[in-house]
């Protein structure tokens, strides 16, 4: 359909301009500065036999470093995982690949039980009563949490770690700008929130007080406590997890939350350059009218046998704008057939495993990489998989010596505070082994010296 309006001819372009009120291309480009715009022809080269293309897109895909061609220690919310190969066995079938929110709901029978499963598996892991059929991606997950919070409780304020995710709260704030909820921090100097000045903080104005366990530093926050501090000022408590992680760490609805949110992607979802992600998102069970999204539920139908349904279906598109609670998250729903398959495919006993490899892992590649002169870990908080390296050399000159060596060493947080531009963020997950970790100190031992 869009060629259609891009491929006229010009009689049929200037009826176009002429009836927006432009007398040709160029008076629509006015606005655009002169040094903005291309001074030349683009200089596209001729037309290629398909062989010579795909050779040519190769060529050019090539150069990118990605986790197959390096040695991945990246993190800060996508990781590096095994993915078992049944996964794309089975999400390339026809009726899988196609697979997106049903508008027919009963009549894709295996498409909710898959949802089902998925959401069975999901409030097992978060410890929570009910999960819903998956939002977009951890960011979109806690910005719908917040604005749960501020419909249940009628309150206009959320207050955030310093330790969340910053990419979340940014998020979080542009979807809290339009009903006008406020965000506050509380600082976590230390690597974890200061629980302290949280006190200070959540008030009777707070719908919600948010944390991460493992937070966006890799460590590990006192749950229980934010519990209470949230409980006593008549706020929710959301938390923001890894679900990877939770095969090992108790599940934060054990722990006091009321809204557990997270980022999916670990759970058999391929890093794919950044996308697509899979949205986590479980509440208890008297906040599941105020969930976003779809809820599936097992029934039996007339003569008894086992179906399933869409039981609650709260999405502006499904149902009248007014009363929809949110109107802008999805069901990535192959993103969470591919979840659903991983957890199968694991097990309860191969979950435990990889959550005690990864933090295995890490702990020997943090004594590891703290032996190289000059380099020490920032904060001295308990962490998991994941931990902030300080360096001696700025890591902007360190990283592109390390990828030359088939290194991707990390995540610089100097983009995200400007009080940490010489911490490097590192991820180890149960794929890197030890003969990886000691080549990338000794690699980064070199680019530091």
């Amino acid at each position: 359909m869009a060629s259609r309006y891009i491929a006229n001819t010009p009689d049929e372009q200037k009826r176009m301009l002429g009836a927006i009120g432009s007398g040709s291309i160029e008076d629509l480009l006015v606005k655009i500065p002169p040094k903005a715009r291309l001074a030349r022809p683009l200089g596209l080269t001729p037309a290629l036999a398909e062989t010579d293309l795909i050779r040519h897109m190769t060529a050019l895909a090539a150069r990118n470093a990605h986790a197959d061609s390096h040695v991945s220690f990246l993190g800060a919310g996508s990781y590096d995982h095994y993915i078992p190969s049944p996964i794309n066995h089975l999400i390339l079938r026809g009726e899988f690949f196609t697979a997106y929110t049903p508008y027919q709901p009963e009549a894709s029978q295996g498409t909710l039980r898959s949802i089902y499963e998925y959401q069975t598996m999901i409030a097992e892991l978060t410890g929570m009563d009910v999960a819903n059929a998956s939002i977009y991606d951890g960011a979109s997950s806690l910005a719908e949490a917040a604005l749960m919070a501020h419909s249940v409780t009628d309150r206009r304020e959320i207050v955030l770690s310093r330790a969340v995710h910053p990419l979340y709260k940014r998020v979080t704030a542009t979807y809290c700008e339009g009903p006008g909820v406020r965000l506050r921090d509380v600082p976590a100097p230390e690597g974890v929130t200061d629980l302290a000045a949280a006190r200070q903080v959540v008030n009777a104005t707070t719908a919600a007080l948010v944390v991460q366990t493992p937070n966006f530093y890799g460590c590990l926050e006192d749950v229980a406590a934010a519990a209470e501090i949230a409980h006593a000022a008549g706020a929710l408590l959301v938390v923001v997890a890894d679900p990877v992680n939770l095969g090992v760490l108790e599940g934060p609805g054990k722990l006091g939350a009321d809204i557990v949110v997270g980022e999916g992607q670990g759970l058999g979802v391929p890093l794919d350059f950044g996308g697509p992600n899979l949205g986590v998102f479980a509440a208890k069970n008297e906040l599941v009218r105020r969930m976003p999204g779809r809820l599936v539920g097992a029934t039996v139908d007339h003569d008894g046998k086992r179906g399933f349904v869409l039981t609650l279906q709260t999405r502006e598109q499904h149902i009248r704008r007014a009363k929809a609670t949110s109107n802008i998250c999805t069901n990535v729903a192959l993103c969470a057939l591919m979840a659903t398959i991983y957890l199968a495919t694991l097990g309860r006993r191969g979950l435990v495993k990889v959550g005690e490899l990864s933090t295995a892992k890490a702990h020997y590649a943090a004594s590891r990489l703290t032996k190289v002169p000059g380099v020490s870990l920032r904060f001295t908080a308990p962490f998991f998989k994941e931990f902030a390296l300080k360096l001696p050399k700025a890591p902007e000159r360190v990283l592109p010596r390390l990828a030359r060596q088939g290194f991707l060493a990390g995540v610089p947080l100097k983009t995200f505070d400007r009080a940490l531009a010489d911490c490097l963020l590192v991820a180890v997950t149960e794929k890197r082994t030890k003969a990886e970790i000691d080549a990338f100190a000794a690699a980064l031992e070199k680019a530091v010296a």
